[in-house]
């Protein structure tokens, strides 16, 4: 079933010399599989393939495109334990891990198809008193959409980019993640099975390519793709946010690229429960070997026995915690070397004893650092990558409001405390608000909901873009932009806009909110 091609539409291709293996993390060898590199040719006839299909993909009517997303789901089931068994081979993750991903990958598509039959997130607006002026939201066109190593299913060929992409009216392009080509291959040829199957879908509305960065870069460059979708590094993120912006049009790059997620341990909270909160921590550190763009990997407190107390239980239970494979050899290595360089810092205790560490195996770390060393060393605010996490003591609330203050952007922080406490915390949150998008309240930050309400993104670095949320039905607005209508014939305006409103969504009209 796993034949190594690029997808040009419903059509397989294999015209390169060059390919690619997938590695199994857990032997760091091999897969048997080869996977032909695209070639300029192939990269160019998907891009072209995708622009024609967005005449008309553009057009066609939610119930449609919600008709082709819920075959999507459906036929990503249809894989069943042929797909959790590659993703498994491709990321040494557990068979559990990719059940509940498949989940959530089906999930995300069924709730954009609900948001598009129910049709009123176009954000249609009429002023008909003293103008005739009618704005909704359309499709960008073309969209490239970067496979995420972390999450081969959600984040990835059918995640909540394309989701997103695809419900907004836009072809998409996947450019397949070198650690899960086969996953990518399996959910690839479900996506263009649903196409087949869905009446009204043009061929060229999904394509889906092999290859290394220089793709990458190649089909950020072309002139017809008009968004980018991406879930990486910073570095990463980075490169292809500049090449997006030196083009001659220059395009928009929904970049989510981490954080360290910090977690302020208020006083009475952890004098209180301090083993608790280390049980707590400890899970959300190590759950998928640390590897979530939401691990918390700043934990600030005030000096006390109680945080004295969490820093032990926190260290035991991670001294406990067996090595476990690293997604590939890359974030294997950068995850070592950093935490390495960390614990040789002379102002950095270590607190973990370092278990024994083979292959890509890893084991989880604690260090500890005074909040003043750590205001005066930038690199100890980097993300390390992995189950690693630094706890930074303060002398007092005040030294931990100016932490808060010098934080880069974040996607999450997160404030433990008790109810009396928090309730005194308004400065620390507005401080917070301004840094992150995503404040919580006495939980862990791994914990994302995918609902109309949840922002996943945040100020730079973690995003390139904090207006926008990569998960949730507030996602669709990244591949959209907003026309206005002066003075058109009726009959010429989409049916969002027309003043007897056929399809009956909410509008604001001359600004009322009616159906």
């Amino acid at each position: 079933m796993i034949e190594g091609v690029n997808f040009i539409g419903i059509s397989e291709s294999s015209a390169g010399n060059e390919s690619i293996q997938a590695v199994d993390p857990s032997t760091n060898k091999p897969l048997g599989e080869s996977f032909f590199i695209a070639t300029d040719d192939e990269t160019n006839r998907a891009v072209s393939a995708a622009k024609k299909a967005y005449q008309t993909y553009s057009t066609v009517s939610g119930e449609i495109k919600a008709a082709f997303l819920d075959t999507i789901a459906d036929e990503i089931l249809n894989l069943g334990d042929t797909l959790i068994h590659r993703a498994t081979l491709e990321s040494g993750l557990p068979n559990g891990r990719f059940e509940g991903e498949r989940g959530r990958t089906v999930g995300q598509l069924r709730m954009f198809a609900e948001l598009l039959r129910e049709g009123s997130w176009v954000d249609a607006r009429l002023d008909t008193k003293e103008m005739n002026i009618r704005n909704m939201q359309f499709p960008l066109g073309p969209v490239v959409v970067f496979g995420a190593s972390n999450f081969p299913l959600a984040f990835s060929t059918a995640g909540g980019d394309t989701a997103s992409a695809l419900a907004a009216g836009c072809p998409v392009i996947v450019k397949a993640h070198e650690s899960h080509p086969g996953t990518n291959e399996l959910v690839a040829r479900a996506i263009l099975k649903a196409a087949e199957k869905t009446e009204g879908i043009p061929n060229g509305v999904f394509s889906s390519l092999n290859g290394k960065a220089d793709l990458g870069q190649k089909l950020v460059q072309h002139p017809d793709v008009k968004a980018i979708g991406f879930t990486g590094s910073l570095k990463a993120g980075n490169a292809i946010y500049k090449s997006a912006a030196q083009r001659s049009e220059p395009i928009p790059v929904y970049a989510e690229m981490g954080s360290v997620n910090p977690v302020f341990l208020l006083s009475g909270k952890v004098n209180n429960s301090p083993e608790e909160l280390a049980e707590q921590y400890s899970q959300s550190v190590t759950l998928g070997n640390g590897q979530f763009c939401t691990k918390p990997g700043l934990l600030i407190g005030v000096k006390s026995e109680g945080l004295n107390s969490f820093k032990i239980k926190l260290a035991g239970l991670l001294n406990d915690y067996t090595p476990d494979c690293m997604l590939n050899e890359g974030i294997a290595k950068n995850y070592a070397g950093k935490r390495d360089h960390f614990f040789n810092l002379q102002e950095v205790q270590t607190l973990t004893n370092g278990a024994d560490e083979e292959g890509l195996n890893r084991a989880a770390s604690l260090a500890s650092v005074d909040a003043s060393h750590f205001l005066s060393n930038k690199e100890l605010w980097e993300e390390v990558f992995g189950p690693f996490t630094l706890v930074v003591e303060c002398e007092d609330d005040e030294q931990m409001k100016t932490l808060a203050k010098n934080l880069k952007g974040q996607l999450t922080i997160t404030l433990m405390g008790e109810e009396y406490e928090l309730n005194e915390q308004s400065e620390l949150l507005h401080l917070c608000r301004q840094r992150a998008g995503r404040i919580i309240f006495n939980g862990v930050p791994t914990g994302v909901a995918v609902v109309p309400s949840m922002h996943h993104g945040g100020p730079y670095p973690a995003t390139t873009d904090s207006k926008f949320t990569s998960v949730g039905t507030g996602a669709i607005r990244r591949f959209t932009r907003p026309v206005a209508f002066q003075d058109v014939n009726e009959k010429l305006l989409p049916d969002e806009l027309k003043s007897d409103n056929p399809l009956d969504i909410w509008r604001l009209v001359n600004g009322t909110f009616q159906k």
